[in-house]
């Protein structure tokens, strides 16, 4: 037998009870308002209104509210996460990251070459000096205080700077001999200067420096012998209206490398100039801010990399060109 239970009269009167901001058709057609188990209930904003019994859902009006969170372990995670992410990515932008020494190398190249190309250009020999330490005390240094002060400006750029200098211009008359420079003093950028030991007298047979490295059964073995720069007393310094003393010395000894007119390099032998990383630390005047007349304390960073892990700039004598030689780990 089935037995039907008739709605009670207080029953039809509570399910047809108007809710605020619902149209009479809008609760015939939403199930919700249709239940026999709408019951009072409170939102998120206090106020009172229908709800389904056992529900986290209740309607207030036309607008939906509920109730969502997250846990502990769950923020936890999230961190844990985005630390293993960051920790992953540090190591691959460290690849994008500038090196100092490829900066400088790339430029020192380049000046080579300008070098060079300067030479073939103006058909002459084209010199390449460069400021070596402790030259104020050469006793060609000039005296007047206009060349004196120029030679001072030079004092913060002992082993990182180096500038072009031709014997005669384009055009001059055959056997007129006048030097000129042909631009401003260049640095090496802040990092990198060139390896002391080359500005030693050159001296055949005795090398300044000698860089090994492994053969393939991991024998140690000579790669290279590095020479002294070659120097001539012969160019005006500091600059080229620089009074020339009589004598067999009329200028400051420089270091140097040369280019002919068939852009070749003068002395007829290969070059090698090493690239060290770090730091050369000048005295300063503690008033003007310029360099003291005194040689600059030097600091490798790390400590032998020269040898160790050597960046040397290798000039081939016939053709000129220059290349670079860098330890490589195979």
């Amino acid at each position: 037998m089935r037995i039907e239970l008739l709605p009670t009269r207080r029953n039809r009167r509570e399910r047809s009870a108007p809710v605020p901001g619902r149209s009479k058709s809008l609760r015939r057609r939403d199930p919700v308002f249709q239940s026999p188990f709408l019951l009072p209930c409170r939102c998120a904003r206090g106020r009172a209104h229908s709800g389904l019994v056992g529900s986290t859902v209740c309607r207030e009006g036309n607008a939906q509210s509920s109730i969502a969170a997250f846990t502990l372990i769950e923020l936890l995670v999230v961190i844990s996460i985005i630390g293993l992410l960051a920790g992953l990515a540090v190591p691959v932008l460290n690849i994008f990251k500038p090196s100092v020494v490829a900066g400088a190398t790339r430029q020192f190249l380049d000046d080579v070459a300008r070098a060079r190309q300067l030479a073939i250009s103006q058909r002459t020999t084209v010199y390449m000096v460069f400021v070596p330490t402790n030259f104020w005390s050469d006793l060609s240094y000039p005296a007047d205080t206009v060349n004196s002060a120029k030679g001072d400006k030079l004092l913060d750029k002992q082993m990182i700077a180096y500038n072009y200098v031709a014997l005669r211009r384009l055009g001059d008359q055959p056997g007129n001999t006048l030097p000129y420079y042909l631009g401003p003093w260049k640095t090496l950028p802040e990092g990198v200067y060139i390896a002391p030991e080359k500005f030693l007298p050159y001296t055949p047979g005795n090398p300044v420096l000698r860089i090994y490295t492994n053969d393939l059964s991991g024998n140690k073995t000579l790669a290279m012998q590095i020479y002294g720069f070659n120097t001539t007393n012969n160019l005006p310094f500091p600059a080229e209206d620089t009074i020339k003393k009589p004598g067999n010395n009329p200028f400051v000894r420089l270091p140097y490398i040369a280019f002919n007119h068939l852009g070749q390099l003068a002395t007829s032998q290969n070059e090698l100039i090493p690239l060290t990383k770090g730091a050369v630390l000048f005295q300063r005047n503690p008033i003007t801010g310029g360099g003291m007349r005194s040689v600059p304390a030097i600091r490798e960073s790390p400590a032998g990399n020269v040898t160790n892990a050597y960046n040397v700039v290798s000039i081939d004598w016939l053709t000129g060109r220059a290349h670079l030689e860098r330890q490589q780990v195979q």
